[in-house]
């Protein structure tokens, strides 16, 4: 997990800026593919829809891509909303 400092000078006073986890910054240690959820734990992002639902999919979303949302709230966003649960 990488953090970051942020320091600055104001009057002769250091001012130190507390670390940031990546969960805050943006940026993800997850590999290619795959995003952080809410939980820190990596998940594969959506896949495009058609045909069986891949391996580990949570839901179908209303464009058809396939999620594997570890929670229901946020699935889906950004693809309509889910349009079934597989769960």
């Amino acid at each position: 997990m990488v953090s970051f400092i942020a320091a600055l000078t104001l009057g002769g006073a250091l001012l130190v800026a507390p670390a940031v986890a990546n969960a805050d910054s943006g940026i993800s240690d997850c590999p290619a593919g795959d995003y952080s959820n809410s939980d820190g734990n990596c998940v594969p992002d959506p896949q495009a829809g058609g045909g069986s639902p891949p391996a580990g999919a949570t839901a179908q979303c209303r464009d058809g891509d396939w999620s594997f949302s570890q929670h229901h709230k946020g699935t889906c966003s950004g693809h309509g909303g889910v349009a079934d649960w597989l769960n």
